[in-house]
C-alpha cells in the first residue's frame, strides 16, 4: 500500500510517499524558517501564506520522486499508484493546518482516494519503523518533545496509547528557543544551544529542574526559563551581565543539562514502572545528541531515536496512517475524518 502523506502543522510544507509504512518512496520538505529567523520565532500568518504557495509544488515534487524510485513514466502516472492520502489534522497552527487539510480533501475527492487523518504527535513516533529491520516492540514508553509539546505516552500497540503526562506550561523546545534568544543565539534555539554547549564549557550554573522528583509524569519548564532570564538581566556588576562567549557557553550547557535531566528521569521512571524494554523518542528536540547520550546511559533497554526524521515531515504521517488504518477502511476513515468536514 502506497500512502501520500501531507504535513503542514507548523512552518514546514511537506509531502511524501511511503509504501507499507516502512519504505520511503519520496520525501519533500519546504520550510519558511529563513523568514522566521529574522523575527526570532514563527509568525503564523507568514507561515500559512508560504505554505499556500508551496503546497502544490511540494506535492508534485513528491510524486516526481516517487515516479523516479518506481521507474514510472511521469508524476501523473504516479497518481494511479497512490492508495490513500494521509494528512495532519492537528495539533498545530490553525492557518497552517487548513492549507494541508484542504489540499488533502481536494486531492482525495479528485483522485478518488481514501482520506486518512493523522494526529501530528502520534506521527512523530513512527520514524523508527521506517527502513528499520528491527522496529520497536510493544509495549513501550514514548516521549514526544518538540517546540510546542512535551508529552509522555504508554503504548501497547498501534493506535493503543495512554497519556501519562505532559508539560503544564512551556514545552522543552520552547524554553530552548526563548533562552537562546536571551543569550543572543540564533533561531531555532535548540540546535543553537546544543552547538554552543558542545564547545567544551561545563554546565556551571545551578539552574532549576522543575518537577524532576514529582510523583507524576508531568513536566514544567517555565521556571527554568525565568531563572535564565533573571540571570541574564542582573545589575551591571554581575558577572553574567557581560555575556562573554565563555559565560554563554556555560549557561547554554547548563540549560541543556537541566532540560535533558528532567526528560530522562521522567521517561526512564515511566519505562521502569510499566516494565517496558523499549523507549521511543519523537519530535525536533529528540535530535539533541546530549539527550541521546543521557537516555542511553540511564536506560538498560533499547532506545529509538528519529534519526533524520526528527523535524516535521510527511514521511512519518504516511507511516502512521498505514499502521493505524491498514488496510484502509472507508467506514473507519469516514468516521475519523468527520472532524475535517
Amino acid at each position: 500500500m502506497k500512502i501520500l502523506g501531507i504535513e503542514t502543522s507548523c512552518d514546514e510544507t511537506a509531502a511524501a510517499v511511503v509504501e507499507n509504512g516502512t519504505k520511503i518512496l519520496s520525501n519533500v520538505v519546504a520550510s519558511s524558517l529563513p523568514l522566521h529567523a529574522k523575527t526570532g520565532g514563527i509568525i503564523p500568518e507568514v507561515a500559512a501564506r508560504e505554505q499556500a504557495r508551496a503546497m502544490i509544488p511540494v506535492v508534485k515534487e513528491s510524486l516526481l520522486q516517487m515516479a523516479t524510485s518506481l521507474s514510472i513514466r511521469d508524476w501523473r502516472s504516479a497518481i494511479g499508484q497512490i492508495d490513500a492520502i494521509a494528512v495532519t489534522f492537528g495539533p498545530g497552527l490553525i492557518g497552517s493546518l487548513l492549507v494541508g487539510v484542504e489540499t488533502a480533501k481536494i486531492l482525495s475527492y479528485v483522485w478518488h482516494k481514501p482520506l486518512v487523518p493523522v494526529n501530528h504527535l502520534i506521527g512523530h513516533l513512527y520514524a523508527p519503523w521506517l527502513a528499520n529491520s528491527h522496529p520497536p516492540e510493544f509495549p513501550l514508553v514514548a516521549l514526544i518533545v518538540s517546540g510546542g509539546h512535551t508529552e509522555l505516552l504508554y503504548i501497547t500497540g498501534h493506535g493503543k496509547w495512554r497519556h501519562l503526562g505532559g508539560t503544564r506550561d512551556d514545552a522543552a523546545g520552547e524554553v530552548l528557543d526563548k533562552t537562546a534568544r536571551v543569550l543572543g543565539l540564533d533561531y531555532p534555539g535548540g540546535p543553537a544551544i546544543e552547538k554552543v554547549a558542545a564547545s567544551g564549557e561545563k554546565a556551571c550554573f545551578n539552574l532549576p529542574r522543575p518537577l524532576v522528583d514529582s510523583p507524576d509524569y508531568d513536566f514544567s519548564f517555565s521556571g527554568l526559563k525565568t531563572a535564565v532570564v533573571n540571570l541574564a538581566s542582573r545589575p551591571a556588576d554581575s558577572s553574567v551581565k557581560q555575556l562573554t562567549n565563555r559565560l554563554v557557553a556555560g549557561l547554554a550547557a547548563s540549560i541543556q543539562e537541566a532540560v535533558v535531566a528532567v526528560l530522562v528521569k521522567k521517561t526512564v521512571k515511566a519505562a521502569k514502572e510499566f516494565k517496558v524494554s523499549n523507549i521511543v523518542l519523537g519530535g525536533g528536540v529528540a535530535a539533541n545528541q546530549r539527550l541521546h547520550e543521557a537516555m542511553i546511559a540511564a536506560f538498560p533497554g533499547k532506545v529509538y531515536f528519529p534519526a533524520g526524521l526528527a523535524l516535521d515531515n510527511a514521511v512519518v504521517i504516511a507511516a502512521a496512517a498505514f499502521f493505524n488504518y491498514a488496510p484502509v477502511s472507508w467506514q473507519k476513515v469516514a468516521a475519523d475524518a468527520a472532524i475535517l468536514i
